[in-house]
């Protein structure tokens, strides 16, 4: 990880002193990081006395909403009026875990519009930092929520010390750093460790967020990843591991926002698997991608290529355009057995 600036640092500090009514946004399809870097950075703040409030695209999944409890983010899609009250009444708006607006889908325009200061705080490749004030950019990190970590700690009032954080706070960062890594498997770097164990030092109850985050499933999702696993899953001479899953597959298990989470990790447990795709219809017709790789393989530039995507080198997602990429959603499996061959060819011969 790079050292923070600490005239960044010091400007960041400005930014939140002057500040009174600041707003916390993240991406649409919010994840546990971005769900828990919201949620530290609003602890935090309340507690030096801003009026403080978290704005998310689209409502979290069951699974991570635990994260947030007693913070009541406002979502964009249910209460758009309120939402836009709030951008336009802020002093200061903090984006977290996503490079730029286009990630929020509908809230974009109102958050281009907003005459806020804006500060980014995000890990992903390819920031749009022309948008933001101040930008706090890093890739070499395993999370936005640990990126959050080091910056907290660069504050004045917590002077390099986690036990300075709100418990809230600290907690919230250990769940969000843990999603993005699921779990230590992936993205983890040595300050990604310092990181748990500074949080671990300061009290952070880990087998509890633990338990809340991987061991209260449904019964109807370990059912489903059965059937995937099973029935639905394609493996070609590439090494690619491939599965679709319709919406009315997904109705038909009572599957709710997030409880895919995680799925397209399952086959990479395979030794021949050096990239696992798992594509997704949702009920409003949108078919996301979601893509993990092996060192060596770059999931990255294959949701750049043929998904409309990005993000990190071996866990990125992107999208599927009916009509477009394909004609119509029947056609999707074939879509995808040509372009990971085509992808995969493409890489052997770099």
């Amino acid at each position: 990880m790079e050292k923070l600036e600490q005239t960044r640092l010091d400007a960041l500090h400005g930014f939140f002193a002057e500040s009174r009514v600041v707003t916390l946004v993240s991406h649409a399809h919010p994840d546990g990081d971005a769900v828990g870097s919201t949620t530290a950075l609003c602890a935090w703040l309340q507690a030096q006395g801003k009026d403080m409030q978290t704005i998310l695209p689209t409502p979290p999944g069951d699974n991570i909403r635990f994260i947030c409890e007693g913070f009541s983010p406002l979502v964009y899609t249910r209460e758009q009026a309120a939402c836009d009250r709030r951008l336009a009444a802020s002093d200061l708006l903090v984006c977290l875990d996503f490079n730029g607006f286009s990630r929020t889908d509908a809230m974009e325009p109102a958050l281009r519009a907003a005459t806020a200061r804006k500060v980014l705080i995000d890990h992903h490749l390819y920031p749009d930092e022309a948008a933001f004030d101040l930008c706090f950019s890093q890739t070499d990190i395993s999370s936005a929520s640990e990126l959050l970590f080091w910056i907290l700690l660069g504050m004045p009032e917590v002077a390099g010390d986690a036990a300075q954080l709100p418990p809230r706070c600290a907690a919230a960062l250990m769940a969000g750093m843990t999603t993005d890594t699921n779990n230590f498997a992936n993205s983890v770097y040595p300050s990604t460790f310092e990181m748990a164990s500074r949080l671990l030092a300061a009290g952070v109850d880990r087998d509890g967020i633990i338990s809340a985050l991987y061991h209260s499933y449904r019964e109807n999702r370990i059912r489903l990843f059965g059937e995937m696993m099973k029935d639905r899953l394609r493996i070609t001479p590439e090494g690619v591991a491939l599965m679709f899953l319709p919406s009315a597959l997904a109705r038909r298990y009572d599957i709710r926002e997030g409880e895919t989470e995680g799925l397209v990790n399952q086959p990479l447990a395979i030794s021949s698997v050096r990239m696992s795709v798992l594509v997704k219809e949702e009920s409003d017709g949108t078919v996301r991608v979601s893509l993990r790789s092996k060192r060596g393989v770059s999931a990255n530039r294959f949701a750049a290529r043929f998904f409309h995507g990005g993000g990190h080198e071996m866990a990125s997602g992107g999208k599927i355009l009916v009509p477009g990429d394909v004609a119509s959603i029947q056609e999707i499996e074939a879509y995808l057995v040509d372009v990971s061959r085509q992808y995969m060819r493409e890489e052997a011969a770099v």
